[in-house]
C-alpha cells in the first residue's frame, strides 16, 4: 500500500498539506468529521474523502491506507483514538502536534506500535521537526551532553488550531526531564535566550521535545521555554479566532529556536536554527515526512523526526538554516 492519508484535511493547516501533497503526485485521501467540507475540498483536489470521527472510527475507515497524517487538533482529542485505530489496521501514523500529552501517550503505545510494525511518529510539523534535529545537532557538539534547553520563538499572529492547542499545553503543567524523568516543575522561572538578535526573556512551558529530545539524544536533563512577542498569544474566546494568519502575515515573521547543550565538563554548545514562518513550515515538512514513510524510512514503535529521517530532515525545507555559536 502507498495512499496517504490525511486527516483533519479541510482545516487551515490541513488544507495547505493536502494541496502540497495532491501537487507532489501522491496517492492521497482526504478525511475529517464535515462531509460537506470534505466534498468541497475532494472536488477541488480530485481526491477520494471519508468522513468520521476519532471516537466513531470504523475499521474500514483505515482500508488501503498506509500513512495517516493528523491535522486536527486539539491533538489530545483525537490523537489517541487515531492511534489506536492505526495500531489496529498497520497503519503508520504522524502528527503536527506540539501537546506534551500525546507525546507521553503515543511513547506508552509505542511497545504496542512495534509488535504490530507501526511506526508512532507525532511531531512532524514545526515543532518538533527544527527543535529535535537541533537539539541533535547541538548534542554533538559537546562530549558527554549532559542539560539541554531549548526555547521557540513565536511571532506573528496565531491560528485558532494553534492557539487551542497551547491552551492543552499549558493545562498540562510546568514539566521538564531530570535525571531522564519527566518530573514537575512549577516553580521554573523564566530565562533569557539570544536567537541572533540580543538576549530576550522566555518563559518555561511544557512541549514535546520534552520527549522527543530525550529519545533523540538521550540528555537526561532537558528544559523547554518560549518567548511570545507582539499579538502571538491571544486572549478571549479562541473559537472565535480566525483560522490563521494570512500569507502577508506569514512571510512577515519567520520562525527560529535556540537550542543549548552542556557537556558534564561544563562546557556549553549554543546552535540557531531559522526558518520560514512555521505556518509555512509544517506542512510541507509533514507531508515531506509522510512521503519518505512511504518510500520505506520507517522505524516501528514510537519514534522521533531526527531519529528516523536523519540530523538533516529540518533542513530539507529550503529556507532553513542552523547557525553555530
Amino acid at each position: 500500500m502507498s495512499t496517504l492519508m490525511i486527516y483533519g484535511a479541510t482545516g487551515y493547516t490541513g488544507r495547505t498539506a493536502a494541496e502540497h501533497a495532491k501537487a507532489l503526485g501522491l496517492d492521497l485521501v482526504i478525511a475529517g468529521r464535515t462531509a460537506e467540507k470534505l466534498q468541497s475540498l475532494a472536488a477541488q483536489l480530485n481526491v477520494p474523502f471519508r468522513v468520521f470521527k476519532p471516537d466513531e472510527l470504523a475499521a474500514q475507515s483505515l482500508d488501503g491506507i498506509a500513512v495517516l497524517l493528523n491535522f486536527a487538533g486539539p491533538f489530545v482529542q483525537t490523537a489517541d483514538a487515531l492511534m489506536q485505530a492505526c495500531i489496529e489496521a498497520g497503519v503508520d501514523y504522524l502528527d503536527i502536534t506540539a501537546e506534551i500529552n500525546v507525546y507521553r501517550r503515543a511513547e506508552q503505545l509505542g511497545v504496542q506500535a512495534a509488535r504490530a510494525s507501526v511506526m508512532l511518529l507525532p511531531g512532524v510539523g514545526w515543532d518538533v521537526v527544527p527543535t529535535d534535529c537541533l537539539a541533535m545537532h547541538v548534542a554533538r557538539r559537546v562530549q558527554a551532553p549532559r542539560s539541554l534547553k531549548i526555547a521557540l520563538q513565536v511571532a506573528g499572529s496565531m491560528s485558532r488550531g494553534s492557539a487551542l492547542s497551547v491552551s492543552e499545553i499549558i493545562g498540562a503543567g510546568l514539566l521538564a526531564r531530570v535525571d531522564g524523568q519527566l518530573v514537575a516543575t512549577p516553580d521554573a522561572q523564566p530565562r533569557h535566550f539570544d536567537f541572533g538578535d540580543g538576549p530576550v526573556i522566555c518563559a518555561p512551558l511544557s512541549f514535546g521535545d520534552l520527549v522527543t529530545g530525550w529519545h533523540s539524544t538521550g540528555i537526561p536533563d532537558i528544559a523547554m521555554f518560549v518567548h511570545i512577542s507582539g499579538d502571538a498569544f491571544p486572549e478571549g474566546d479562541l473559537s472565535q479566532l480566525p483560522e490563521g494568519p494570512s500569507v502577508e502575515q506569514r512571510e512577515a515573521h519567520r520562525a527560529r529556536a535556540v537550542a543549548e547543550v552542556s557537556g558534564a565538563d561544563g562546557i556549553v554548545a549554543r546552535s540557531v536554527i531559522e526558518t520560514v514562518n512555521g505556518y509555512t513550515y509544517t506542512p510541507l515538512a509533514a507531508v515531506e515526512a509522510a512521503r519518505r514513510v512511504l518510500s520505506g524510512e520507517r522505524r516501528p514503535g514510537f519514534e522521533t523526526p531526527a531519529r528516523v529521517f536523519g540530523i538533516e530532515f529540518a533542513q530539507s525545507i529550503a529556507g532553513t538554516t542552523i547557525t553555530d555559536f
